[in-house]
């Protein structure tokens, strides 16, 4: 006779499947940046002039990045010319010489890293200080932002580029001049919106728990308003570097740059003094005349792209 030792509920199953680890913060943090950036880049393909601005600007990134290899470092050589001075287009020279003989194409490719390069960073340079001074003064209350606020009102009915060209003829012309008079004379339209965006944020409920749980001032900008920003921040900087570019063209073409280096303005005032306006020399001015205007729009497009995605409330056309 067997006994049956099955239990009533039937028999058991012991479950070898290994438990789900759990995603560390650190990762889940990750993968919603990835989810960000993802639906960031769905949007904004979407926008055609977008994507054209876009191009372009990976467009002359590359041809910057490759000039060393493309043209070579020794381009801006005066003693080693290859050609005659003012020489006319030719298959030898696509856009002819400059007044002393040197390939104008090569000058074009090379400059295109210094434009580009000082471009860039007085554009962070400005926005940096205006997100700086926007989300203290929204922050903090009072006297200080008050104070802040005139110091803004002050540089913005002050002429940009009276400003800039004060500041470089007082200091030693170098890159770091142009950048430095650019990015501190640019920044008060920057600070104005920040400042407002800062104030919307910290209006919001969430601020008011962050400081009852004691929430200090550094928490509450970095941890809650600077993200918050950050979109239009972002937006601001893509507006600010064809600004940039246009401003550091400008300074060059007054003779406020650095003389010892090839950048688009550089070429213009070289041309200037060369008489190419009045002897009719139009290949030295319209390449590089053409390549600043190409990529400030370039720059434009790609703000305006981007402005569209992070508040589709603009409505900007696409």
């Amino acid at each position: 006779m067997t006994t049956d030792t099955t239990p009533p509920g039937g028999p058991t199953r012991t479950d070898t499947t290994p438990p789900v680890a759990k995603a560390s913060p650190r990762t889940l943090a990750w993968q919603r940046r990835r989810r960000s950036v993802a639906r960031f880049w769905a949007h904004y393909r979407t926008h055609r002039a977008g994507l054209v601005g876009l191009a372009v600007l990976v467009l002359f990134a590359a041809v910057a990045l490759t000039a060393p290899l493309t043209v070579g470092s020794d381009v801006s050589s005066v003693t080693g010319a290859p050609g005659r001075p003012l020489q006319h287009p030719s298959g030898g020279f696509p856009l002819g010489t400059d007044r002393f003989g040197r390939n104008l194409l090569g000058l074009v490719v090379w400059g295109s890293r210094i434009s580009l390069l000082v471009g860039l960073l007085a554009a962070v340079l400005s926005v940096a200080i205006g997100a700086l001074v926007g989300i203290t003064a929204g922050h903090f209350r009072g006297a200080y932002a008050t104070v802040m606020m005139r110091i803004t009102d002050w540089f913005l009915v002050m002429p940009t580029l009276v400003l800039a060209i004060a500041l470089a003829t007082v200091m030693s012309r170098s890159l770091g001049t142009v950048i430095l008079a650019i990015g501190v004379t640019s920044w008060p339209t920057t600070a104005r919106l920040v400042r407002a965006q800062t104030l919307a944020v910290e209006s919001r409920p969430y601020i008011e728990r962050a400081r009852a749980l004691g929430g200090g001032h550094a928490h509450i900008m970095l941890r809650h308003v600077l993200p918050n920003v950050m979109p239009l921040v972002l937006a601001q900087t893509t507006l600010m570097i064809s600004s940039s570019i246009l401003a550091e063209a400008t300074l060059a073409f007054l003779g406020m740059g650095d003389p010892t280096v090839v950048s688009w303005g550089g070429l213009l005032q070289d041309a200037r003094e060369a008489g190419a306006v009045s002897s009719g020399d139009w290949w030295y001015l319209v390449p590089p005349g053409i390549a600043i205007a190409v990529v400030a729009l370039a720059f434009t497009l790609c703000g305006r792209a981007v402005e569209s995605v992070l508040n589709p409330r603009l409505g900007v056309e696409r």
